[in-house]
């Protein structure tokens, strides 16, 4: 490690405008114009400091699936965990930011109830649902649903099955069957989802991840393939996810997106 100067993440997120990005890119995925009205910058200044983040490895981009026009960005929170223990390491040694266990929830506190919801359930919210009794050895409650169920996908039966989960007994089911449920997050995984997702009771906090859909894998890739990455990218989600949950730190509230200035209530059949 040399001491030339300071790593290049503390000059990155010593800008204000960048900390604010990162913040609220770590708690859910958003749009620009989302991110806009979040740190209140005009657009072209945003856009210039998620463009420096991304050149730095610290934010990713995904096209939205429901809507081509638009852009998904989120923070790569596993890559920042990285620069910032490079950061306590070039300090002194013994300092570096040590990686956090989040297999288990945290003794003595209050059960907590996740939903997540994609649009059919057959594939990544079943994924989030069952990674996330695995890693939390069922210390927190977790359900999935979709927008319009669609049979289990055998590949995220398989996919599941190679990190010896099995989930070969679950099967799909209607947001409906939840409305009237109360949970502590629900959070979307299908941009198409996010747009029609309902409210439940109790104001739960709100969180997208944009991620793709694996069974539309492009035509001449390998399919299989699509979904073992797809799990990949939720596990690491659901790792940090529930690393944040026993820190007994309240996430900032956040609630599913508006349409023509109304929050959407109803769920498109």
């Amino acid at each position: 490690m040399t001491h030339d100067g300071p790593p290049a993440i503390l000059g990155l997120l010593s800008d204000s405008v960048r900390w604010q990005l990162i913040v609220e890119l770590g708690r859910s995925d958003r749009r620009v114009g989302e991110l806009v009205d979040l740190v209140g910058k005009p657009q072209n200044l945003v856009s210039y400091h998620l463009s420096e983040c991304r050149r730095a490895g610290i934010v990713r981009a995904r096209r939205s699936s429901a809507d081509g026009r638009d852009v998904y960005y989120r923070a790569d929170l596993a890559r920042c965990q990285e620069l910032l223990a490079e950061v306590g390491e070039s300090i002194h040694p013994g300092s570096s930011v040590s990686s956090v266990d989040a297999n288990s929830a945290k003794a003595g506190s209050a059960r907590q109830r996740l939903l997540f919801i994609c649009t059919g359930n057959s594939a990544r919210s079943q994924i989030a649902e069952a990674l996330v009794h695995h890693r939390s050895a069922t210390g927190v409650d977790a359900r999935s649903a979709g927008i319009q169920p669609k049979p289990l996908h055998a590949y995220a039966v398989q996919a599941m099955a190679e990190r010896g989960i099995d989930i070969s007994g679950h099967s799909s089911k209607s947001v409906s069957r939840f409305r009237r449920t109360r949970f502590d997050r629900v959070i979307t995984l299908c941009d198409r989802a996010r747009e029609v997702c309902p409210t439940f009771p109790g104001s739960p906090l709100f969180a997208h991840w944009s991620m793709a859909d694996p069974a539309a894998a492009v035509e001449g890739t390998d399919t299989y393939a699509a979904f073992r990455t797809i799990a990949d990218e939720i596990d690491e989600r659901v790792s940090l996810l529930l690393a944040e949950l026993p820190a007994g730190a309240p996430a900032q509230e956040m609630h599913p997106p508006r349409t023509n200035g109304k929050r959407n209530n109803d769920v498109n059949s």
